[in-house]
């Protein structure tokens, strides 16, 4: 198993420390709001290390939709070059942990359900989007 390096970002980190410490029962909201949230552990692409990465809560059915808007910023989030390189993502979604296999939506009629879902859970994306020149780009993860 790879080595778990926390990121250096100090109120990810606590957050990440809470929610996993706490078995699932604390922080599952964003800080600061009552928005749910999960934790995506994922595999670095340059380090081979794991990677912790608290997510806004997009759940359908039975897969989740994680949306690397970094708040709208120029450049995407680390984590989407990570599950670009490797899908395999393990999701703690309060108490239960899901093994799931993470794709890039590239079909528009898919995306576009997904991006809808996204925003209907944290109506800032769209926001985001609006703000950047980047195309968000849209991940579903699904049981392996």
């Amino acid at each position: 198993m790879s080595e778990y390096i926390p990121t250096p970002v100090d109120w990810v980190r606590k957050h990440v420390e809470l929610y996993e410490g706490s078995g699932g029962k604390k922080g599952v909201t964003l800080p600061g709001s009552e928005l749910p949230c999960i934790i995506v552990t994922h595999k670095g692409n340059k380090t081979g290390a794991l990677r912790k990465t608290p997510l806004m809560r997009v759940k359908v059915g039975e897969h989740y939709v994680l949306i690397g808007s970094m708040g709208g910023a120029p450049k995407n989030p680390v984590w989407v070059y990570n599950l670009r390189s490797d899908s395999k993502v393990e999701i703690r979604d309060g108490t239960e942990v899901h093994k799931m296999r993470a794709r890039e939506v590239t079909n528009a009629e898919e995306r576009a359900e997904a991006w809808t879902a996204g925003v209907a859970a944290f109506p800032p994306y769209k926001e985001y989007q609006e703000k950047t020149s980047r195309k968000i780009p849209v991940f579903v993860a699904e049981l392996r």
